[in-house]
């Protein structure tokens, strides 16, 4: 007798993925990001699962998972990756000036594990040529999009004023975006995690927000920070977000560290772990920043989430919204859909009617 259930649950990325696993990572990448521009890519009708809308900062979104930053680092995809289901693209990071990165070879699959370590460096078009992909996308949507546009603001690597790169960026792209990140915790550009420091981050938060906030339109203002962090040093930011007025934080970025479950021929690499090992440590924190900042300020989780359950760890974490990156590597375009699925059983079984009303709960 045939498994209907069987036949359903089928994924027929992972018939192709042995293929891919062939091509070395960021060839596979680019490849990827070609065979969308050509159409080869699954379209998903909009969520119309009214418990999974999540109303914030003026913003709706369709539903609470996102697309992280890192995937489509110049925005070259953006309809594409909404057809996969996503109530959130997020592109970049990009910066101010074209820069190649970090010399080849620079990312690392670690399969048993389904996580990566890269250390790319933020190669990036810059802001000009990426400008006109999104304004090309923008005029193409007729200002009907259907979920929510991020842009993650990065900084040049050989740059003089770290602050000045980010306010150029809020000034080039807020007119074009739902909301901006400032990436300050990437651990592939030198310094930059330094901006994640009291004094160096207040001064850089006041400097782009006062820049936001001379433009006609208010667009909301995301920081991005790392999970390598001290009590002290989330301290340090959760009071520094507070005393700012800061929109919201995505928790968190990659993480230098390296799980004792990492063999270390592969631990050895340089460079930002990602996937399934950063789960467990990411959503302590996030716990931790949502009890530092007392829910005041939205979160946004981030760090191995695969599945409908860790989605749902991290809202009851304290997470308002939710991204993901690695895990398409590894399950392929259909995740997306699944994990909403999961997700909207999992708050009717717990008696939630929306996100919202699970935001938190988790948190003792």
């Amino acid at each position: 007798m045939i498994d209907l259930q069987a036949l359903r649950n089928l994924n027929p990325y992972l018939l192709i993925r042995p293929l891919i696993f062939r091509m070395d990572a960021e060839e596979a990448h680019h490849a990827t990001l070609k065979w969308l521009k050509k159409g080869i890519a699954p379209r998903f009708k909009n969520n119309t699962d009214q418990s999974l809308r999540v109303k914030l900062l003026g913003m709706e979104f369709p539903n609470p998972i996102g697309l992280a930053a890192g995937f489509d680092k110049n925005a070259e995809v953006i309809p594409e990756m909404f057809g996969f289901g996503f109530g959130a693209v997020e592109v970049g990071s990009i910066t101010p000036r074209p820069q190649a990165g970090n010399p080849k070879p620079r990312v690392f699959r670690l399969e048993d594990y389904e996580a990566v370590i890269n250390r790319y460096g933020m190669n990036s078009d810059g802001f000009d040529a990426c400008l006109r992909r999104i304004i090309a996308y923008r005029d193409s949507t007729h200002g009907i999009a259907p979920g929510i546009f991020g842009i993650n603001i990065g900084k040049n690597k050989d740059s003089e004023d770290m602050t000045a790169d980010y306010v150029a960026g809020v000034k080039k792209f807020a007119p074009f975006a739902d909301y901006l990140t400032l990436n300050v915790s990437s651990p592939n550009t030198p310094g930059l995690r330094n901006l994640q420091g009291r004094e160096m981050l207040t001064d850089l938060l006041q400097q782009v927000i006062a820049a936001r906030d001379a433009l006609p339109k208010r667009t909301p203002l995301f920081v991005k920070i790392a999970p390598d962090l001290s009590d002290g040093e989330m301290a340090d930011i959760a009071d520094v977000a507070l005393a700012t007025g800061i929109d919201a934080m995505i928790v968190g970025n990659t993480t230098v560290s390296r799980p004792e479950i990492i063999p270390q021929y592969l631990a050895k690499e340089t460079g930002g772990l990602s996937g399934k090992p950063l789960f467990e440590f990411s959503t302590r924190v996030l716990v931790r920043m949502y009890k530092l900042t007392g829910g005041k300020i939205p979160l946004v989780g981030c760090g191995g989430v695969s599945n409908g359950a860790e989605a749902y760890a991290k809202i009851l974490a304290g997470a308002s919204l939710v991204q993901l990156y690695t895990a398409l590597i590894y399950q392929g375009p259909l995740l997306v859909t699944r994990i909403n699925a999961e997700l909207s059983t999992l708050l009717k079984r717990d008696g939630f009617r929306t996100v919202a009303e699970a935001l938190g709960k988790g948190v003792a």
